[in-house]
C-alpha cells in the first residue's frame, strides 16, 4: 500500500492518462460494482486519513446551500458572517474559503467542524461513497489519484481486478 505523497504526486501523474483509460474501460465494459466497491472499502479501511488530510490541502470544497446554515450554526455564527469569512461565491456556487495551509477548517491533519462537515467532504474520495453510480464518479478519480492515497491505491487494485492493462 503506497501512502508517500511524493510518491503518489509522481506515480499518479505518469499514470493519468492510464487512468483516464481505466475510466472509459469501466464504462464500456460490463463492471460488476459491488466487487468494485468492496475493494474501495478494503483500502480505505486501511489508510487513516487523520494522518494525511491531504485532500484537505489541496481539493476544493464545494458547499450546498443547506450546509451552509449548517456550518454556520454549527460554528455559531450568522450565515452572513459564514460566508463572508468562511466561504467564497464562484461561478459554480459556493466553496469554502482555503488559507495556506489549505481548507480554512483544517487544524494540523483533523477538521475543525468534523461533525457538521459538507457532504463532499464526508465521502471523499468518492470511491466507496457519493451521489451517482462508481463509474459515473470516475472521471475525477484520475486527478484526484495524484493527491490522494486511497484514490490512488484504489485505481490500481480496480486494475488488477479487472485486468486492466497498465504500465507498472
Amino acid at each position: 500500500m503506497l501512502t508517500d505523497l511524493v510518491q503518489i504526486a509522481r506515480l499518479g501523474e505518469k499514470k493519468r492518462e492510464e487512468n483516464k483509460r481505466l475510466r472509459v474501460h469501466m464504462k464500456t465494459h460490463a463492471t460488476a460494482e459491488r466487487r468494485l466497491r468492496r475493494i474501495a472499502e478494503k483500502i480505505e479501511d486501511e489508510i487513516d486519513c487523520t494522518t494525511c488530510a491531504n485532500c484537505c490541502r489541496v481539493a476544493t470544497v464545494r458547499l450546498r446551500e443547506r450546509e451552509l446554515e449548517s456550518l454556520a450554526r454549527h460554528i455559531g455564527v450568522s450565515r452572513r458572517e459564514f460566508t463572508r469569512d468562511y466561504a467564497e461565491r464562484t461561478e459554480e456556487g459556493w466553496i469554502l474559503k482555503r488559507t495556506e495551509k489549505g481548507c480554512v477548517f483544517l487544524e494540523g491533519n483533523l477538521c475543525s467542524v468534523y461533525e457538521a462537515r459538507p457532504m463532499t467532504c464526508e465521502d471523499f474520495p468518492h470511491l466507496v461513497r457519493g451521489e451517482g453510480s462508481l463509474v459515473s464518479r470516475m472521471w475525477e478519480m484520475p486527478d484526484r489519484a495524484t493527491f490522494c492515497p486511497i484514490a490512488y491505491n484504489t485505481l490500481e487494485a480496480f486494475k488488477d481486478a479487472l485486468g486492466f492493462p497498465s504500465r507498472k
